[in-house]
């Protein structure tokens, strides 16, 4: 009788598979929940945000994670805009072991909600505390009378922005009558204030001639919005608005043939805004971010920029989301813990040798400061514009560059620690 032989290198091999997929499920990993919207209005914000986060992650552990060996794992959770479906992704990223939440498109009132929920929940749970890192949301309270220890903002707040814009609208004599319009909510309530404080103080001849807080993400039509505008005489309107409701108001007053000047925080970055103004072929849009598209003299944001678009197919637009997760990174090894607590800790006046430059997480209120560019959406010239942007003939143009030491304010901040 013929014997059969069984191959043994298909088991080995087998086997080999098996021991590396138990050798990789027992490799520790640290978990970072993301929690913003991936629905509604404002799911292509929420969409960028993650991808960026999500590179950076990838990268990092390419290079071997941290504390030489433990692997960041991403959670994703959709908030929806909402306070209430924050807390609950907040309490599912707890239940699956996260240690710390990314967040910030949101808007400043989830992000609150979320920054003191889980400062209830570190109250309550020692031993399992997390920290929330905060890239877009940016009402001063959050680093100043709100403080907490539990949360680091990473973008520059809304007071530098607004400082840094004053700033250029003190040198930009055409700006003469100013209209506040902004979305119904924390932020957009603070836009306003601190446009009529600091731009009034630095152009006191500057007429402030209306003012209207509308829903957001609900106005389908800014039509009468825009006709109350014109109606005031305005030749500027400073407004918060993003996503969606930045791209409406663009239709509505190019539709109308009003020439408007806008100036706002980071409309600029959020997928839509470019098309919207090639559109309306109508209106000058200023915004402040800590680097832009095309601009001059940033080799290394270009290469990330390359490298993230040669991976994603998509185009890279804010450094300051990338590098948020690679700055919790470093914290990590340098308190070499994933110890909550001690990697807190480690973030205070931490100093980050970023894609847009060193940047500095003031220990006394948790705001990072990190350079502000002055920009303006326009169109290509092949001088200050030389390349257009979501494939049209319009880009972004460099008008004044800040650094964060420059646009640093004081703060309210009275940081409970623990223990203190």
């Amino acid at each position: 009788m013929k014997s059969t032989r069984v191959p043994m290198v298909p088991i080995a091999l087998a086997s080999l598979l098996a021991l590396a997929g138990t050798a990789e499920a027992q490799q520790p990993t640290y978990k970072i929940a993301y929690i913003d919207p991936l629905s509604g209005p404002f799911a292509n914000v929420g969409e960028l945000m993650l991808m960026h986060t999500q590179y950076a992650i990838e990268e990092i552990n390419a290079k071997g994670g941290v504390l030489g060996g433990t692997r960041l794992q991403l959670l994703q959770f959709d908030s929806k805009l909402s306070a209430q479906e924050s807390q609950s992704a907040l309490q599912a990223a707890i239940d699956q072991g996260a240690r710390a939440i990314v967040t910030g498109g949101s808007g400043s009132s989830v992000v609150t909600a979320l920054v003191q929920s889980v400062a209830r929940w570190n109250q309550r749970n020692p031993g399992k505390e997390l920290i929330v890192l905060n890239h877009s949301s940016i009402d001063p309270e959050m680093t100043g009378k709100t403080c907490s220890f539990w949360h680091f903002q990473t973008e520059a707040n809304t007071a530098m922005k607004m400082k840094a814009l004053a700033n250029y609208i003190k040198k930009t004599p055409d700006v003469k009558k100013v209209y506040l319009l902004n979305q119904d909510y924390a932020h957009g309530k603070q836009w306003a204030s601190y446009g009529r404080q600091l731009v009034g103080l630095a152009r006191p001849d500057v007429q402030f001639v209306g003012e209207t807080l509308h829903p957001i993400g609900r106005v389908k039509d800014f039509s009468p919005y825009i006709a109350n505008i014109k109606q005031s005489g305005a030749d500027s309107v400073i407004t918060g608005n993003w996503g969606q409701d930045m791209t409406l108001l663009l239709k509505a007053a190019g539709d109308a043939g009003y020439n408007l000047r806008y100036f706002n925080h980071s409309a600029g970055s959020v997928p839509g805004t470019v098309l919207a103004v090639s559109q309306a072929k109508l209106g000058q849009l200023t915004w402040v971010a800590e680097w832009h598209p095309g601009q001059a003299d940033t080799p290394r944001v270009d290469a990330l920029a390359k490298a993230y678009k040669a991976k994603t197919g998509k185009d890279f637009l804010a450094p300051r989301i990338d590098f948020t997760p690679r700055l919790l990174a470093a914290a990590i090894n340098k308190a070499g813990s994933t110890d909550t607590v001690k990697v807190a800790y480690a973030l205070e006046d931490m100093r980050f040798d970023s894609v847009v430059g060193p940047v500095r997480m003031r220990a006394e209120d948790h705001q990072l400061l990190l350079p502000q560019v002055v920009n303006t959406i326009a169109p290509v010239d092949g001088k200050s514009v030389k390349s257009g942007w979501e494939g049209t003939s319009y880009g972004f143009r460099t008008d004044a560059v800040y650094t964060g030491n420059e646009l640093a304010q004081g703060s309210d901040c009275k940081m409970v620690r623990p223990g203190g």
